[in-house]
């Protein structure tokens, strides 16, 4: 681990106080009223969302690897986006899982650099359409709340922590020019091949949106179980601010999102006169669902790698 990244210990550490942090400022029996709200019907079927949203990711994967000229199975890159899935939930920084699967895949296809870059491309697919949705989403309740200058200052820790965020990977790609040019150009070429270029900008962006949608759709479900919403104008709300709570989700500093995410749950909810204790619930619920629906990857960590050819 490089020393701009935050140590393992310290995102356990940050998990635990922000999550501490929401619990002490608001009320933790109404928080606990909301979450029994949530049916354990709705928590399956959200369940069900989040399969086809592993599904959904593995497929864009296999596509990227494809643009690369690496093999890449269905089955093995299903397989191996479970077991990131489930390392990302429970391991620091939410990405450790997908260096796994990037480490692993290119030991299995003999192409070293373009199997870390079909990993990196496809993540990078998927944080463009997130980011691009929840600022659209977040332009949208605020025009339609009348509150831009509100807003804007309350969203400015989320927006500062992509900042930092951003700042961390220019770091980084810094630090990879610094060792050689040539790689950087070879990373810029895969990036056009496997993203840029017709048609793959076209099935990147469409995969990506539909692994977006089942993103939403796990809060919409559940949401619609607790019974947040009864109309498309509640629903749009809320897929609004729960965009906004993917979008804190990237900031890197605790385990999968925890604490972040309720953190600013607490914050976004009452700006749209609701209460903070329904947000935090709902992002509880949203967490526990990814988290047990995750499970199976456990099944993958002990079993040997398949060949991808």
């Amino acid at each position: 681990m490089s020393r701009s990244q935050v140590p393992t210990w310290l995102r356990w550490i940050l998990t635990l106080l922000l999550l501490l942090a929401t619990v002490t400022f608001l009320d933790i029996s109404a928080i606990w009223q909301e979450l029994r709200r949530f049916s354990l019907p709705i928590l399956l079927a959200a369940m069900v969302i989040s399969v086809l949203q592993v599904l959904v990711s593995a497929w864009r994967w296999r596509y990227t690897a494809g643009r690369l000229s690496i093999s890449l199975p269905f089955v093995m890159a299903a397989r191996e986006y479970y077991l990131a899935t489930f390392l990302n939930q429970v391991l620091p920084g939410g990405v450790l899982g997908d260096v796994n699967r990037a480490w692993r895949h290119s030991q299995d296809s003999g192409a070293r650099l373009k199997a870390v870059h079909a990993v990196i491309i496809e993540r990078l697919s998927g944080q463009v359409v997130m980011i691009s949705v929840a600022m659209g989403l977040g332009a949208w309740l605020a025009l339609h709340q009348g509150r831009v200058a509100g807003f804007i200052t309350d969203l400015g820790a989320v927006a500062a922590g992509v900042v930092v965020a951003a700042l961390i990977l220019l770091g980084a790609v810094g630090r990879l020019w610094a060792r050689g040019r040539g790689y950087v150009q070879a990373l810029r070429r895969d990036i056009r091949t496997a993203l840029l270029s017709w048609p793959a900008i076209l099935v990147q962006a469409g995969s990506s949106a539909v692994v977006v949608a089942t993103y939403l759709g796990v809060f919409a479900l559940l949401a619609l179980g607790a019974g947040y919403w009864t109309g498309l104008l509640e629903l749009a709300t809320l897929m609004a601010l729960c965009s906004l709570l993917l979008l804190a989700m990237a900031i890197p500093l605790s385990v999968a999102g925890w604490g972040v995410r309720e953190g600013a749950a607490a914050l976004l909810w009452p700006l749209v006169g609701l209460p903070p204790e329904q947000g935090v619930a709902l992002s509880v619920g949203y967490g526990l669902a990814v988290l047990i629906s995750s499970l199976p990857g456990v099944l993958f960590i002990v079993t040997g790698r398949q060949p991808a050819g």
